[in-house]
């Protein structure tokens, strides 16, 4: 059986770059007499706002797309600190304090998610009573795993190439979990056979090939996305004031056939798709 998932945060509205998304992920389910999941990720410290989480059910249910609720992030914590726990009894994590301008200004390269790690809490112990992050020992767990790949529903087989993220965050100074660790893990316990996200996120999936490797958890296939572009070219974005969901559908506007528009790919005068 087919099982895909909706996962957004709390932080902010929903656009049409998520009502596109989440409509992908259903499609695929429905049309395979699968299951469709609503999963909120709601560990993103103050910038979760629990209330907003009740709107993300009326959008969907405005867009005629019937979802079945599996539990919050937050209600997750202690499985994210048993996989912490169990990377770090094999020497696979270790302790940071760095903060990002530090980070930035010893880096030596740019990776997919920005400068990468120079290793410096690896290379001598951090102040203990320090507030820190946990990283991954890339060079480690990528000789622990051996040689991965992934497949991708558009991109086809991929083989898994972690080592140019560097030694990426498992667990943030100030949230349970990275993004890294907590979506790799809520995934395997849902039983997501068919991850389906935007193709920003692709390079991602190396990383989560890599935990699901470590961790032993089941693999899925995955299904990387055209994104929503705004009428300057980039992404919609919570954070650039794209118009929500919950606007439009305050104002009256039909969500059906809105939902019906953007599986045609048409889409409101401004906004595209993009090749990737």
């Amino acid at each position: 059986m087919i099982v895909t998932r909706f996962a957004p945060s709390p932080n902010g509205m929903l656009h049409l770059g998520h009502a596109y998304s989440a409509i992908i992920a259903h499609d695929l389910a429905k049309t395979a007499d699968g299951r469709f999941l609503l999963r909120i990720e709601d560990i993103d410290g103050a910038r979760s706002r629990p209330e907003l989480a009740e709107e993300f059910r009326r959008d969907l249910a405005w867009l005629g797309l019937e979802c079945e609720e599996v539990p919050a992030q937050s209600g997750r914590l202690e499985s994210y600190q048993a996989a912490a726990q169990r990377l770090l009894d094999r020497g696979l994590l270790y302790r940071c304090t760095c903060t990002r301008q530090q980070v930035a200004a010893a880096s030596l390269r740019i990776g997919p998610d920005g400068p990468v790690y120079a290793g410096t809490c690896k290379r001598s112990a951090p102040d203990p009573s320090r507030p820190a992050a946990l990283r991954l020992d890339m060079d480690k767990a990528i000789a622990l795993a051996g040689p991965l790949e992934w497949e991708d529903e558009i991109a086809g087989v991929i083989p898994a190439d972690p080592g140019q993220f560097g030694d990426v965050v498992l667990v943030r100074k100030d949230e349970p979990a990275s993004y890294h660790l907590a979506v790799t893990l809520d995934d395997a316990a849902d039983g997501v056979t068919l991850v389906t996200r935007g193709a920003d996120l692709f390079d991602a999936t190396h990383i989560h090939r890599l935990l699901q490797a470590l961790l032993d958890l089941p693999v899925p296939r995955w299904h990387h996305h055209a994104l929503l572009l705004d009428e300057s070219g980039k992404k919609l974005a919570k954070r650039r004031g794209s118009t929500s969901l919950a606007d439009r559908r305050k104002a009256g506007e039909d969500g059906v056939l809105l939902a019906a528009q953007l599986r045609l790919q048409r889409f409101p005068a401004g906004i595209s798709l993009s090749k990737a």
